[in-house]
């Protein structure tokens, strides 16, 4: 550089560093102020992080019908096993009633049983008990005449008229059943057949087994009204009753039936005789 050259003048250092101070923030200021930006950035994005990862819409169509689909089957599910549920219910209750059925219907079936067995027995007591009365004092007739027990006798003391007794036997009916009655107001089987005959002045044995021998042995296939029926053995029946035509019988059947009558097909007899 020449002598004549003019040289710019050179600025003062202590000015330049004033002018810097005065406009540039230090260094520490800079250095805290990207640090505190950093810091808000960070808090800005943890903030917005929960809520962008559970928002909906950040969720892929895929992932939605994933969703609905996995709650489709649980709601099916729980419907499936809440039907199954009624059903197995509903099956137990079934299966309960049908049993309290059955076990009502055996309860009925037995007491009918044993009730029959019951007035079975009564009735038989009541016949040999009868029976035993016979023996020890033989009955006599309405018109005073000595009592007959064979089948001759019987015979021969008839008199009046079948009619007599059908008569007889109709008036009776729905008349009460006890056991060791002759009347008027109730009867047991024998009892009936005794009263019956004794309108027209026949004198039968007071019991059933008596009153299957007292008269001539028929056929049920040539029976005529008037011929008593017996069921058993004859000798040893149990129970009796008379012929009355067209096919009936009437007789004190028992305590539930009392006098009744009923075709030979109700209760098919054993055997016949004809005492008139």
């Amino acid at each position: 550089m020449s002598p004549t050259q003019t040289r710019a003048p050179q600025s003062d250092p202590h000015i330049r560093s004033r002018r810097h101070a005065r406009h540039t923030p230090p260094n520490w200021v800079k250095r805290a102020g990207v640090a505190g930006g950093v810091i808000g950035a960070v808090a800005l994005t943890g903030a917005a992080s929960p809520a962008q990862a559970s928002s909906p819409s950040d969720q892929t169509p895929n992932e939605v019908t994933q969703t609905l689909d996995l709650s489709q089957l649980r709601a099916a599910d729980a419907t499936a096993q809440a039907v199954i549920t009624y059903q197995l219910q509903a099956a137990q209750d079934q299966a309960v009633s049908a049993a309290s059925q059955v076990a009502k219907q055996h309860k009925e079936a037995d007491e009918q049983k044993a009730a029959e067995a019951k007035a079975a027995a009564e009735h038989a007591a009541a016949q040999q008990a009868a029976s035993r009365d016979a023996q020890r004092a033989p009955l006599s007739t309405d018109s005073g005449s000595s009592s007959v027990s064979s089948s001759s006798s019987v015979a021969s003391s008839t008199s009046g008229s079948i009619s007599s007794v059908l008569s007889f036997l109709q008036a009776q009916l729905g008349k009460a059943y006890v056991m060791g009655s002759t009347g008027p107001n109730a009867y047991d089987c024998s009892g009936l057949v005794q009263a019956a005959f004794r309108t027209i002045g026949v004198d039968l044995p007071r019991v059933s087994q008596d009153q299957s021998t007292a008269g001539t042995q028929v056929s049920l296939s040539d029976l005529q009204p008037g011929d008593i029926l017996y069921w058993g053995s004859a000798g040893s029946a149990y129970h009796v009753a008379v012929y009355v035509g067209n096919g009936n019988f009437i007789g004190a059947q028992n305590p539930s039936s009392g006098v009744v009558e009923h075709p030979l097909s109700y209760d098919e007899p054993t055997g016949a005789v004809r005492v008139a």
